[in-house]
């Protein structure tokens, strides 16, 4: 895990904050180098974030109910430049939206009430292809 890094980041008009923010400590305590993008990115500050930062893994904090356009497009984006690094999506996800997520390319889903170990397992999982 030395020298791992995963993106966090908030994608759309989605301004809740906290929970990402307890999410990159969980990431960063569990011995990944975290690198929070902010609030209010788009699917291409994402990916090229990503690619430029050269990291492991993609999280993204989905409250706003905009999961299934953009967390797809972010997938979308990634594999536009070239590379192949797992997204992750907590947030409020409902049970319907999981299946289609997932074969649009999202490689886990974390849903209200995951705990911290729950979080760094699936970030481990995505990342070694599981």
């Amino acid at each position: 895990m030395a020298g791992e890094r995963v993106l966090v980041a908030k994608v759309g008009l989605d301004g809740h904050d906290r929970g990402v923010k307890v999410v990159a400590r969980i990431l960063r305590d569990a011995g990944y180098e975290v690198i929070y993008t902010g609030l209010f990115q788009t699917p291409d500050t994402v990916a090229a974030a990503a690619v430029d930062e050269d990291v492991d893994a993609i999280g993204l904090s989905m409250l706003s109910g905009a999961h299934m356009t953009l967390a797809p497009l972010v997938v979308e984006k990634v594999r536009e430049r070239g590379v192949d690094i797992p997204v992750i999506v907590g947030g409020i996800v409902p049970d319907q939206d999981v299946e289609p997520l997932m074969a649009a390319g999202v490689a886990k889903i974390l849903t209200p009430g995951a705990t911290a170990d729950q979080v760094a397992a699936a970030v481990r999982e995505a990342i070694d292809g599981n």
